[in-house]
């Protein structure tokens, strides 16, 4: 990272009511469990105070996966390391994916990824919150799972609708980098807006026991 002032990107949808993240998923609620209105019988004169209530599955908006998502005995929210999931040094990959939805290699600027996170730019991001989003999306292949494991990065996320094929039934790419211990943030957004390499990204969700996913407010402080 370079001195002087920070930028921070915020690579991560808005969580709305009803928005669906992921098909065949529900979507959020998002109420009043007490409005301003009603607290005001609980409160001195000109006091207010607003307590919402959300419902949601832990695949909601962007968010972060971690071993038990995958495996029952592997770490859960709870358990997660922070250093796993907060100021990591980034890796953009840039990929069009034109024709072609599988992605199976980093390029060369993926020489030195060990400790970081690696996030790839697909442009999906662009059809998020239409039918487009849940079809036809690009996503990582088995191989190039295995080599990101092998070359020891610490997080994996991607602009799209899955790191997987969603076309059959079968996961390699959570089943491989989960089974490595290596986090995945999907949904992620605004990728574009970020340098390459040079900035620190974070995903750090709630510290919730027995779950593998969460919602974070994904973000990356660059130069």
């Amino acid at each position: 990272m370079t001195s002087g002032p920070l930028r921070i990107i915020d690579v991560s949808h808005t969580i709305e009511d009803g928005m669906i993240t992921y098909a065949g998923l529900p979507g959020p609620r998002i109420c009043d469990f007490m409005s301003r209105e009603a607290s005001r019988s609980k409160y001195t004169a000109g006091t207010e105070f607003h307590i919402g209530e959300i419902t949601m599955v832990g695949n909601t908006g962007t968010y972060v996966d971690v071993p038990f998502h995958r495996y029952e005995d592997g770490a859960d929210l709870a358990d997660a390391a922070l250093s796993s999931l907060v100021n990591l040094e980034t890796l953009i990959v840039r990929y069009d994916p034109g024709h072609d939805r599988a992605i199976d290699e980093i390029g060369s600027s993926g020489s030195d990824v060990r400790g970081r996170a690696v996030l790839f730019q697909t442009g999906w991001d662009r059809n998020w919150r239409s039918d487009s989003y849940h079809v036809g999306h690009p996503y990582l292949t088995a191989k190039l799972a295995e080599v990101l494991c092998g070359m020891g990065v610490a997080l994996v996320g991607i602009d799209s609708f899955n790191i997987d094929c969603t076309d059959g039934g079968d996961r390699p790419v959570h089943t491989a980098l989960l089974g490595a211990g290596i986090p995945i943030v999907e949904h992620l957004r605004g990728l574009s807006e970020a340098p390459e390499k040079g900035g620190l990204f974070f995903a750090a969700p709630p510290k919730v026991r027995g779950f593998g996913s969460f919602p974070v407010r994904a973000f990356i402080l660059a130069p």
